[in-house]
């Protein structure tokens, strides 16, 4: 069992984190624009919501609606939604920008994340 695999094993026993989903819209964004859109798009909203030392609007930057993007939503289900969650869950400390590997780890999580849900 990897680390990530771990981690979403982890996480889906939060009954918070295990509430999300992809709706059948998102999964058909998924499909429409191609898992690796998804990851790009996943590595630049990281790197543009989260990747600074003090994100502005931390904590409310990612939105939670069903109909926003995948992205999005798997950050909520894997609790990469905020600086706060990330050094909680993840022990990515806050105040801090994060490295280039925490950022492959958090869209490494995230894409895992997708992919199972749309195969359900």
């Amino acid at each position: 069992m990897t680390t990530i695999d771990k981690k979403l094993d982890e996480l889906s026993k939060s009954k918070f984190r295990s509430s999300f989903h992809l709706n059948d819209n998102m999964k058909q964004y998924v499909y429409d624009h191609g898992i690796d859109k998804i990851k790009e798009d996943a590595y630049n909203l990281i790197r543009s919501r989260i990747g600074e030392q003090y994100p502005k609007n931390d904590g409310k930057q990612t939105p939670m609606r069903a109909n926003s993007h995948p992205v999005f939503i798997a950050q909520h289900a894997c609790a990469t939604c905020c600086r706060g969650c990330l050094s909680k869950w993840h022990h990515i400390p806050e105040g801090i920008p994060p490295t280039e590997h925490q950022i492959d780890y958090i869209v490494d999580l995230l894409m895992t994340w997708i992919k199972r849900e749309i195969t359900k």
